[in-house]
């Protein structure tokens, strides 16, 4: 290990302290959106109003010392609400382009099933192509760029499902629940006078941020650790409670992900175990189960699992 990558690994440590300060008790969804943020993929969080959300998003803006940008979604919500648009000048003569949220480093997509899927799609273009289409031009977005956006679970009226395609793009989809009684005890303690969010400070910049991305693109996945990826994947389709299995998009979420865990677990490759832990967390939202599925009360973290226990777990690392 070089001593840049090893200045690498303590800032990663050090953002997950940093976040942990404002965030109590959910350490595997703080790891794990570092994770996905090391990746260079986006989140998508599910889950009851007033768990946090809304400030883990904001604690890993301040972290990083990033543009932090939020998009309330809303069934009015127009794509150009999202991505800008183009206003004219009398006085230039021209058109001038006023940027959207979009165009951020940090972006909290605040309830998006609750716009319509025609704006959906215009954040779907930013997370899937790193550019976005205005008036026919291609404008692209800043790097870093990660999306983290949520939705609510229990509110179905007014709502638009995300569809398969929009959440394909997700790397991972979490879920935060309810913190113990002992965490909720010491939440109200650190907020009685103010909000750890406050006094958090940045522990890296922008560009530091980028070099970590570009040290996780380097951890080594071997060809065992390749094929027992793309096994589980196929498992998903040939299982019989699953109608649509992953994609190989699937496949490469799951590649970049434990790449991103194994860095932040010091190592520079990746084990089996990486992608036996990180699997439910990438794949159980991009497969569609059937009806039986349903029936037999079988979720889709179950199939996962399932397939997971009937892979072939490889033993060499060659």
């Amino acid at each position: 290990m070089t001593q840049q990558t090893f200045i690498y690994h303590e800032k990663a440590d050090q953002l997950l302290r940093n976040i942990q300060k404002v965030i109590i008790g959910k350490e595997e969804v703080t790891k794990l959106s570092i994770v996905a943020l090391l990746a260079q993929g986006h989140v998508l969080l599910e889950d009851v109003p007033g768990v946090g959300k809304t400030m883990l998003v904001r604690a890993l803006a301040k972290s990083l010392n990033c543009e932090f940008k939020r998009i309330q979604f809303t069934p009015d919500l127009l794509p150009s609400d999202v991505t800008g648009v183009s206003i004219y000048n009398p006085k230039e003569l021209q058109f001038e382009f006023r940027p959207g949220p979009i165009l951020g480093n940090i972006v909290l997509a605040d309830e998006i099933n609750r716009t319509s899927p025609k704006t959906q799609s215009a954040l779907l273009e930013g997370m899937e192509e790193k550019n976005i289409t205005v008036d026919g031009m291609a404008v692209p977005l800043k790097k870093p760029f990660f999306v983290m956006a949520t939705q609510n679970p229990i509110e179905y009226e007014g709502t638009y499902p995300l569809p398969e395609a929009q959440l394909d793009r997700f790397l991972l989809k979490l879920n935060m629940g309810y913190p113990t009684y002992q965490e909720e005890i010491e939440m109200l303690n650190r907020t009685s006078h103010s909000h750890p969010i406050d006094s958090i400070e940045p522990i890296m910049d922008q560009e530091q941020l980028v070099g970590l991305q570009q040290e996780v693109d380097q951890v080594l996945v071997n060809t065992s650790i390749q094929r027992y990826i793309v096994e589980i994947v196929s498992g998903t389709r040939n299982h019989p409670h699953v109608y649509l299995g992953a994609s190989p998009r699937g496949s490469i979420a799951l590649m970049k992900a434990a790449k991103a865990y194994a860095f932040l677990h010091n190592r520079d490759y990746v084990v089996p175990d990486d992608v036996k832990y990180l699997a439910p967390f990438v794949l159980s939202h991009r497969i569609i189960t059937t009806s039986e599925s349903r029936f037999e009360d079988k979720d889709e973290k179950a199939i996962v699992e399932e397939v997971l226990a009937q892979t072939k777990v490889p033993i060499d690392r060659g």
